[in-house]
């Protein structure tokens, strides 16, 4: 989790940000977080038939969907409203905006849509490894390379760039890391990031699955034999 590391540094800016919202419900930031993101994969799916300057839209759209993302916890905290149902409902809407950030990537035509497919299980199984050792009584794992937080700021970067390389300014055409080739297959900035999710998605929802299998208790032997 490599933005999770900054946590404590991004405190204090996260104290100053939430204030404007703690007479908001915390769900209503989650569905904000929610909106932004659906809103940020239908403009990636138009870009096939706009053009790729949308992508600078798109990647304010999922950082600040990211930002209420992590608000409405901070308000929930700081106004007391935790509960398990507003932890559910985050989570419920967390997945379906991974999902349609995905899809529209793909429906972009800037993403392969095999890369599209693997990044979107690896992001799955990275947050059920998450949840499930929840379920088995353990707490929420949060170990491992990918969280939200990661994936968000990874993708608002990648579309970022794929704007800023769309741009006739003179670096554009040359910029040797605008677009790659490996074996003669091209692979655009967007590819790249999803690369990485598969990578850094597969060894996270391994690592969590192993810490919590070894957390749980082992299995109990075959009952004693009743005295004589």
């Amino acid at each position: 989790m490599v933005a999770e590391g900054y946590r404590a540094w991004a405190q204090p800016y996260l104290d100053r940000l939430s204030r404007p919202f703690l007479g908001w419900r915390p769900d209503r930031l989650s569905y904000l977080a929610f909106g932004l993101c659906g809103l940020a994969a239908l403009l990636s799916a138009l870009v096939r038939y706009t053009t790729p300057l949308v992508f600078l839209a798109v990647a304010l759209l999922i950082f600040f969907g990211g930002t209420f993302d992590v608000l409405d916890g901070e308000v929930a905290r700081k106004t007391s409203r935790t509960s398990r149902r507003g932890d559910f409902l985050d989570h419920v809407l967390d997945r379906y905006a991974d999902v349609l950030l995905l899809i529209g990537f793909a429906a972009s035509g800037f993403v392969n849509p095999l890369l599209a497919l693997l990044a979107l299980v690896s992001l799955l199984l990275t947050s059920y490894m998450g949840t499930q050792a929840q379920a088995v009584g353990l707490g929420r794992n949060y170990a491992g390379l990918l969280s939200r937080a990661d994936r968000l700021l990874i993708l608002a970067l990648a579309a970022f760039l794929e704007f800023d390389w769309s741009l006739p300014w003179p670096w554009a055409p040359t910029a040797p890391w605008s677009r790659f080739q490996l074996a003669g297959i091209g692979f655009t900035v967007i590819d790249v990031a999803l690369i990485y999710f598969v990578v850094a998605g597969q060894f996270t929802a391994l690592t969590r699955a192993r810490s919590a299998y070894r957390a749980l208790p082992p299995p109990a032997g075959p009952p004693l034999p009743p005295a004589p």
